[in-house]
């Protein structure tokens, strides 16, 4: 995984993927340079549209966290508003308890 990051980065960067420079990335990262697979994966990304492989990547799992971070700020609402609601019934029993 870390070598498709770092080709990314390249390429964000405008920087052309070579085994050079995705071993430079690996290595300024701390990360373990295996020469094979650096060899196989420029290989096989000669002929790809990084930017195309890019747009064709399915986003549904970021999407489908957005409901959901919606969905806990919906609940934490609600419970605020029963905590009020209760606050104000402990309050009105305590005045009513004064003039009882």
């Amino acid at each position: 995984m870390e070598m498709i990051y770092a080709v990314l980065l390249l390429h964000s960067m405008g920087k052309e993927v070579t085994e050079e420079s995705l071993k430079k990335v690996l290595e300024a990262a701390g990360g373990k340079v295996d020469e094979a697979q650096v060899k196989a994966l420029v290989t096989n990304l000669k002929d790809v549209d990084i930017d195309e492989a890019i747009k064709q990547t399915p986003v549904a799992q970021v999407q489908a966290a957005e409901p959901a971070k919606e969905e806990k700020e919906e609940k934490k609402e609600e419970e605020e508003k029963k905590e009020e609601e209760k606050s104000e019934k402990e309050a009105a029993a305590g005045l009513s308890a004064l003039f009882g």
